[in-house]
């Protein structure tokens, strides 16, 4: 019987939804973060839980083939990319198989309609944005960086391979500054000061906008410090301070006061420009979000009728759609999503196709889906409420779209969507907008079973 502190041989047969190893042992799973298909480890079983042990590596005493030397030197300790060990192949296989996976167990629905998973290449320097945590150490040092894996202890760290270039190099620099300001550090927003950076870049423009985010205002000198960063890098747009003294998970508050340049970068996304703001949703993979604009346009197919946004933020989707011959529709809760989703489609010409309108999805969907012909839907990672799946079933689209970043939720929203034969599902593209993690975003195409 295996107790805790035991120390053991494991061999790692998969990942689980989060990027850890899985073993087993005596019948049980191990989970083991670090471990990767095919590794046989020396772990210590570290603790037990409801059918399953939990397993600290140890050792990889005979290392998978899939196993390659990972391009971080800090990813053996830092949380934000559980898979930088993983062969870009290997990865791409598992998270095919995982969406497959979910498909199937949760939804019942075939994984053959799954088309060949879409591989971000490259996969380092890709990421268009940071949110990077901050704290100091008693002796009243700055560190900057992402959580070890399980923990909101900071690991240290002065550039990041994942990062686009062009933001990765401003975290020294920055961390340097504020280590001379003396402004105290707030991670949890208990005590007022900084809480967290911001970077975010335009990935075609090169634009950027650097963000502090705090739980005050009072920060001696940071009108001065914002004015000089606007001033020493020609690419910084705007610098500007995100208000956030709520002790919560939700890193951004609603309040940004631009202290230099201006609150928004200009980028251009699948041939539109589009403005972005510090605090607004945008994909975090350019050219993978970009490669989504065609698979949107094959599924919807001709563009005859009215087209429901969902989620739209700043028209990301609405806008292609709209260029594509489409009278969109865009539904968004973020009050300055919708006042750029606006400017974006004037900009574009697309103010008489696309309109946006500030509402919660799931309390107007059922009477904007009155008349329409198709639907879009984009929501977070918890998926769809059940109000919001019960106006699908009632307005009946002919022709709906599901972009999901959790293959666990996407299967149970089409499992309902699917189930009573009100929808077909039609197939599925599985890409990586987060390589060297276990995230994978996945497009699901349906059709209203009494349609075409």
């Amino acid at each position: 019987m295996a107790a805790v502190g035991e120390r053991l041989d494991l061999r790692i047969d998969d990942l689980s939804h989060d990027g850890r190893g899985i073993g087993r042992i005596d019948g049980q799973v191990v989970f083991v973060a670090g471990g990767l298909p095919g590794d046989q480890l020396r772990v210590r079983l570290s603790r037990q839980a409801r059918g399953h042990w939990h397993g600290e590596l140890l050792a990889v005493a005979d290392p998978s083939p899939q196993r390659r030397r990972p391009p971080c030197i800090l990813s053996d300790h830092c949380g934000g990319c559980s898979l930088q060990a993983f062969d870009d192949g290997a990865e791409a296989a598992w998270k095919q198989a995982a969406v497959a996976a979910a498909l199937q167990r949760i939804a019942g629905l075939d994984p053959g309609l799954m088309r060949p998973f879409a591989l971000s290449v490259p996969a380092l320097g890709t990421r268009n944005r940071a949110l990077i945590p901050l704290e100091r150490t008693e002796e009243g040092v700055l560190r900057a960086g992402y959580y070890r894996r399980g923990t909101h202890r900071i690991v240290n760290m002065n550039q990041c391979p994942v990062l686009d270039p062009r933001i990765d190099r401003l975290i020294q620099p920055i961390k340097d500054d504020l280590e001379a300001s003396g402004w105290p550090v707030d991670r949890h927003g208990h005590s007022g000061g900084l809480r967290h950076l911001g970077l975010r870049v335009g990935h075609h423009s090169g634009e950027v906008l650097i963000t502090l985010i705090a739980s005050q205002r009072e920060l001696p000198g940071i009108e001065e410090l914002a004015q000089e960063w606007y001033r020493r890098w020609d690419e910084v747009v705007g610098v500007g301070l995100n208000l956030q003294p709520e002790p919560t998970n939700q890193l951004m508050g609603a309040s940004t006061d631009t202290l230099a340049g201006r609150g928004w970068l200009n980028e251009s996304f699948a041939g539109l420009q589009v403005r972005i703001a510090a605090d607004t949703f945008f994909q975090v993979h350019t050219l993978q979000a970009e490669r989504v604009v065609p698979w949107l346009i094959e599924a919807f197919g001709p563009a005859e009728g009215r087209l429901v946004d969902a989620y739209c933020g700043i028209g990301t989707y609405s806008l292609p759609l709209a260029a594509a011959g489409w009278r969109v529709q865009g539904v968004e809760q973020h009050p300055g999503a919708v006042e750029l989703a606006r400017h974006n489609a004037a900009a574009n010409g697309l103010a008489d196709r696309a309109g946006f309108e500030c509402h919660d999805v799931a309390q107007v969907l059922a009477e904007r889906l009155s008349d329409a012909t198709a639907l879009f839907v984009d929501p977070p990672r918890k998926g769809l409420d059940a109000a919001t799946v019960a106006a699908i079933l009632a307005g009946r689209p002919q022709r709906l779209a599901y972009l999901s970043c959790d293959p666990a939720t996407l299967a149970r929203d089409l499992g309902r969507l699917c189930s009573e034969g009100a929808y077909d599902l039609r197939w599925v593209q599985a890409l990586d907008l987060f390589p060297n993690t276990s995230h994978v975003e996945t497009l699901a195409v349906l059709s209203c079973a009494a349609g075409p």
